[in-house]
Order: structure tokens, then C-alpha cells, then sequence
């Protein structure tokens, strides 16, 4: 009989110390050494191996969304829009799906505070019995840019100067006046809602527009909508201050502290979808993420809930290794022609692939829960159990097959190729109606924001001219109280 057939799955169960390779360790205190006083012998393996193994403790942080917390759940669906989509697990209302959640801030480093100012991440990882889906969102609907090919000089801007390390608002300021599509996102960044008050009590977003198709082939855009249960919390600056500097994780020990409290963080899943025979009937293009969609044109329609029942047994193994990417999706949805997403769809594994591995895929929270197959081979740290000798395909030796074909959007790709922006920019109307929605104290404090970041020293009279002249497009009031304040005479 085999004595190693049936141990258990974690290797962590051993009454003594051992060594990575399993020797016993009959003193983890001394050093081994010539005499009481030494020196050190070379030849302690086990201490060699202790400090090789601090030594690498610490992988690279995420470019982006470094600071993080996770919790694990299950995401259950409520209604029925198989109409809409082939998908297994929104197949009918009742059907659970395990899930694990990573909230993020984006821009700050690993151990930054989370009251910072700053977009939150909302990502979703489903363990569906068709693979994994992951639905990769933030807080807000919108987002700064819409083509990636913009991406790495925006986190470069909104990250700290390279040359002192500190977040300025000029280099900021600057970056964004040449890309006035930025301007609903700061409605979003510089309104109240800017500053969570914790991960349990704010929105997400999909941001992106997926598509979803259904058995007959038939396709609709849409767009994912994450609603709090117990309603979107936010701080102010000076509460913010106060919550920050009594503990910079307080976000990360609310979401643990009320799941072991079994007060499970709750959402509803909404969506709002588009016949792509339509697009063209709106002033804004959908697939452009600095534009929402329309609420009471495009209604949102319920899905199902998400609840998070239970902690995270290790943050390494199941946040700090958890990873996402846009492109993982499942039959029955899609991605769209979205700028963003489609370069996101490359990024994101690319990053996870140099940040943790190109077999990532492989640790256990990223791994499917369903059973999979495919003849990816060796590389680093390959840890999968595989004794076939057939690792190619098709083979008569191998019973292996094709899954049974399922729909994919049927629109066909036409155009010349050139690089160029969309045709309906529409920068300023969706901004302008969001500041209007506003009463006049919470628009107060976002004029008093926008003052306060550019009244900075170093923004020039040209740069504040430009922004002034955005906001007067997008509200001809709010322009003008902002060159009151700042004395800029409006260029418009």
C-alpha cells in the first residue's frame, strides 16, 4: 500500500519542524557553529534555507490596485434572464456559485491608508461549473480614459514623482487637461463619494461594456452594477483624517471584523443591456467608459445577490497571489469593441504572469473548481500532479475533445485601420448633468476641491485657464465660481 496516496492535501500537518524538504528540525533556535561562540558553518542547511526563503518573502506589488482585502462567498441569482445569456450559473434563479472578492484602492503602495482619496477596486472572481468568470470593476461607472493605449502615462501621472515620490496635484492637473473625457470621473473622484467609508458600504461597477449572448446566438450589450444592501457610506476630509490616523486599514479589519461577525457584507447584481442593433440612437457611444448609461432610458434590471460569508484563511495565498483579468470569461459572455477593454484583456495577464508566474493560474484561489484540461506544459513553478504522456492534440491515444461549440457575438469586423479617436466625444454633457443632480452643499464641496487642487503653486495660469474653460462647457455656473475663487477670467 501506498503510504502517500491518501495524505492530506495540506503538507502543513507534521507535530515537529521540518525542513522544506521534509527532514525533521530538531533545533530551530541556534545557529550551528564552530564552538558556543562560533563561527557559523555554511553547511547548516536549515538555516541557509530559513533565510533563502525570508530573503524572497516579498513578491511585486501590484502596479496598480496594490492595496487590497479579500473575502470569500457566494453570488446567487434571483431573477431569470436566461433570455439574455447561455451562461451556466445565471441559468436560473436559485443557482449559487462560489465566489472570492478583492476590494482595492488603485493608485497607492501595499501599506498606504485606505482613506485615501482614489477609486476603489471591486473585483469578482466566479468558480462556475464552466470555468472561472472574472468581473473586474471599480467603485464608479466611468473611468479617466477610453483607449488603454493611455493607460500607463495616466498611472504614471496619478502616481507619485519620480523624482521626490510624492502625489502632486500639478503633474496630475497637467496630465488631464489634454484629455477632457477625464472630466465625468472627476465628478466622481472629487465628489463626496470619492472616500468610502468602508468596502462594505460602496457601489461597484463592470465599467466596461461585456457582451452577453444568448442559445440562439443573439447579442446584447451590457453593463454590471454591484448595489450595497446597507447603502453607500462615504467620509468627509475631516473624517477621514480622524478614521485614517486611528488605523490606515481600517476598510480591510471593518470587512473582517463583520464576517466573523456574521454580519456578511451583502449586494445586488443589476445590469443594464443595449440591442447593439441601437447603438447608434444615443448621443454617447456605450462602448466608451467615460459615459454611463442612461438609467431611465436603459433601466437596470436585477440579477441576483452577492453575499461574502466567510474570511480569507491566509491574505498571501488569497489576496496578495489572487489575481484578475478582464479576459477570463465564461460561454454565454463576451467581450465588446470597449478600447479599454480590449487592452485590458492583455494587460492584466501579462502583469499576473510577471508578478506572480506563468503558471499563476495554477494557485489555488485562481485555480477553476471545475475540472480542466489542456496541454500548457512545464515553466516555472509548475506544481501540477500530471503522469499522461500524451501532451499534444489530437491524438488517437488521448480521448480528449473539443467542448460542444457555444455562441459567440456574430457581428462581423469591417473598417481600414488607422488610429484615431471615436466620432461621439460628447466630453461634456454627462458631467455637467451630474453636477447639477447635486444639492447646493455637496456642490459646494466639490468646487472647494477643485479650488483647493488648483490653487497648487505649481499649476500654471495656462492649465487652470483649461480646466476652468472644461467646466464651463460642462456647467456654465461651476466655471464661473471656480474663476471667481481662483481670479481666472473664463475663456468661454
Amino acid at each position: 500500500m501506498d503510504p502517500y496516496k491518501h495524505r492530506p492535501s495540506s503538507a502543513f500537518n507534521s507535530p515537529f519542524f521540518t525542513t522544506n524538504s521534509g527532514a525533521p528540525v530538531w533545533n530551530n533556535n541556534s545557529s550551528l557553529t564552530v564552538g558556543p561562540r562560533g563561527p557559523i558553518l555554511l553547511e547548516d542547511y536549515h538555516l541557509v534555507e530559513k533565510l533563502a526563503n525570508f530573503d524572497r518573502e516579498r513578491i511585486p506589488e501590484r502596479v496598480v490596485h496594490a492595496r487590497g482585502a479579500s473575502a470569500k462567498g457566494f453570488f446567487e441569482v434571483t431573477h431569470d434572464i436566461s433570455n439574455l445569456t447561455c451562461a451556466d450559473f445565471l441559468r436560473a434563479p436559485g443557482v449559487q456559485t462560489p465566489v472570492i472578492v478583492r476590494f482595492s484602492t488603485v493608485i497607492h503602495e501595499r501599506g498606504s491608508p485606505e482613506t485615501l482619496r482614489d477609486p476603489r477596486g471591486f473585483a469578482v472572481k466566479f468558480y462556475t461549473r464552466e470555468g472561472n468568470f472574472d468581473l473586474v470593476g471599480n467603485n464608479f461607472p466611468v473611468f479617466f480614459i477610453r483607449d488603454g493605449m493611455k493607460f500607463p502615462d495616466m498611472v504614471h501621472a496619478l502616481k507619485p514623482n519620480p523624482k521626490s515620490h510624492i502625489q502632486e496635484n500639478w503633474r496630475i492637473l497637467d496630465f488631464f487637461s489634454h484629455h477632457p473625457e477625464s472630466l465625468h470621473m472627476f465628478t466622481f473622484l472629487f465628489d463626496d463619494l470619492g472616500v468610502p467609508q468602508d468596502y462594505r458600504h460602496m457601489e461597484g461597477s463592470g465599467v466596461n461594456t461585456y457582451t452577453l449572448i444568448n442559445k440562439a446566438g443573439k447579442a446584447h450589450y451590457v453593463k454590471f452594477h454591484w448595489k450595497p444592501t446597507c447603502g453607500v457610506k462615504c467620509l468627509l476630509e475631516e473624517e477621514a483624517i480622524k478614521v485614517g490616523g486611528a488605523n490606515h486599514s481600517h476598510a480591510t479589519q471593518d470587512l473582517y471584523d463583520s464576517i466573523a461577525a456574521g454580519n456578511y457584507p451583502e449586494w445586488k447584481l443589476f445590469i443594464q443591456t443595449i440591442d447593439p442593433d441601437h447603438e447608434d440612437k444615443f448621443d454617447f457611444d456605450p462602448l466608451d467608459v467615460t459615459k454611463t448609461w442612461p438609467e431611465d432610458i436603459l433601466p437596470l434590471q436585477p440579477v441576483g445577490r452577492l453575499v461574502l460569508n466567510k474570511n480569507i484563511d491566509n491574505f498571501f495565498a488569497e489576496n496578495e497571489q489572487l489575481a484578475f483579468c478582464p479576459a477570463i470569461v465564461v460561454p454565454g459572455v463576451y467581450y465588446s469593441d470597449d478600447k479599454l477593454l480590449q487592452t485590458r484583456i492583455f494587460s492584466y495577464s501579462d502583469t499576473q504572469r510577471h508578478r506572480l508566474g506563468p503558471n499563476y493560474l495554477q494557485l489555488p484561489a485562481n485555480a477553476p473548481k471545475c475540472a480542466h484540461h489542456n496541454n500548457h506544459h512545464e515553466g516555472f513553478m509548475n506544481f501540477m500532479h500530471r503522469d499522461e504522456e500524451i501532451n499534444y492534440f489530437p491524438s488517437r491515444y488521448d480521448p480528449v475533445r473539443h467542448a460542444e461549440r457555444f455562441p459567440i457575438p456574430p457581428a462581423v469586423c469591417t473598417g481600414k485601420r488607422e488610429k484615431c479617436i471615436i466620432e461621439k466625444e460628447n466630453n461634456f454633457k454627462q458631467p455637467g448633468e451630474r453636477y447639477r443632480s447635486w444639492e447646493p452643499d455637496r456642490q459646494e464641496r466639490f468646487i472647494c476641491r477643485w479650488v483647493d487642487a488648483l490653487s497648487d503653486p505649481r499649476v500654471t495660469h495656462e492649465i487652470r485657464g483649461i480646466w476652468i474653460s472644461y467646466w464651463s462647457q460642462a456647467d456654465k455656473s461651476l466655471g464661473q465660481k471656480l474663476a471667481s475663487r481662483l481670479n481666472v477670467r473664463p475663456s468661454i
